[in-house]
């Protein structure tokens, strides 16, 4: 799950101090359509993703400036990316194309047209090095 945060330092005391998780990883995307620094969260084996915006041109600004901080996606592992937007495109289930990429771990994602998921934005993802 991605949650868009203003303040990255109160949101990871919440999710540690509160709840229990545990930091895995934290690292900036400077990439265009990205620009977004992200701290990953473990609690009892699930992963939360915090994103504090990098830049007034990133995605996670734009969500926070017209939605507010809280939810801003849900991440669904597939065991293989390309054959999963082949079957969905098949079935109709539009994506948003820009959204395609591989992250600084080998993740490759892509997310679903919130148009097609009555406005939850949905995020497919698979870890090719990982098989």
């Amino acid at each position: 799950m991605g949650i868009a945060v203003r303040q990255m330092e109160e949101a990871v005391s919440f999710y540690t101090n509160i709840l229990g998780g545990v930091i895995v990883d934290e690292y900036t995307s400077e990439a265009p359509g990205v620009e977004t620094h992200i701290t990953i969260i473990d609690i009892d084996g699930s992963r939360v993703e915090l994103l504090r915006p990098t830049s007034k041109t990133s995605p996670i600004h734009r969500f926070i400036q017209q939605k507010g901080k809280g939810v801003h996606h849900i991440a669904y592992k597939v065991p293989e990316l390309d054959e999963a937007i082949s079957e969905l495109k098949g079935q109709g289930i539009r994506f948003l194309e820009d959204t395609r990429r591989t992250n600084i771990h080998g993740r490759r994602l892509i997310y679903i047209n919130p148009a097609d998921t009555e406005g939850t934005i949905i995020e497919l993802c698979d870890y090719p090095d990982q098989k």
